[in-house]
């Protein structure tokens, strides 16, 4: 019985060999011409480093399109507020909703639904859910990257507010962007703000020292 198993096991497994070996021969045909096609420095060749180098050119530009303390908030925490400029805003998806004038503003992440929410309380209002595809070749995908989606709806939301909070699909909040998650971001955005607050104070006591003192110099 033994012999027999064995015997049969042995025969699997040559006839797995012959299977696998021109999957196998394949692949290393393939592995090859990638690395040829790298030494040659062909266009269409696949390189390893596009994402990370596509990013950073994303990085590069996003800075100099924000003001100085957007690109601090997203670079420390990983996302941009943006405030609402419209009388009504998200109100005016639920009538009932009255915001009473309050202020309003956006969370704005790479890849996930634009939330907005009222600053005063940390109340969440609504999800909208925009895509901008990359249409770069000859390596377009659906995503671009992290940093140029960010920007993307950084200019949507900044040049026309409107348009882009009525055609992007509205969900109540939660539907892709956990709450709770917000609720963190929203507090660390808060911590970061007063840090940047007591910064800004302290340099500018250090700044007014240092006048007082050149002023009272006896060579002033």
């Amino acid at each position: 019985m033994t012999v027999a198993l064995c015997a049969t096991a042995i025969v699997v497994l040559a006839l797995l060999w012959e299977i696998s070996m021109p999957w196998m021969d394949r692949r290393l045909d393939a592995r090859r011409a990638r690395k040829e096609a790298r030494r040659r420095g062909e266009p269409g060749a696949y390189d390893p480093g596009r994402e990370r180098r596509a990013e950073q050119r994303a990085r590069e530009l996003l800075r100099s399109c924000v003001n100085e303390e957007e690109w601090a908030m997203y670079r420390d925490l990983g996302f941009l507020r943006v405030w609402g400029g419209q009388a009504s805003g998200p109100a005016a998806t639920h009538p009932q909703r009255d915001l009473g004038g309050v202020p309003y503003a956006y969370l704005v992440y790479p890849h996930k639904p634009i939330v907005a929410y009222l600053p005063q309380t940390g109340q969440l209002l609504n999800e909208y859910c925009v895509e901008f595809p990359d249409e770069t070749r000859p390596y377009g995908s659906a995503r671009l990257p992290d940093s140029d989606d960010v920007l993307a709806k950084w200019m949507a939301l900044q040049g026309d507010e409107r348009r882009l909070i009525s055609e992007a699909n509205l969900h109540l909040p939660g539907r892709q962007v956990d709450p709770r998650q917000v609720q963190r971001d929203l507090w660390r955005l808060g911590q970061w703000e007063r840090a940047r607050l007591t910064r800004a104070q302290r340099h500018d006591g250090a700044a007014q020292s240092a006048r007082r003192g050149v002023a009272g110099s006896p060579d002033a």
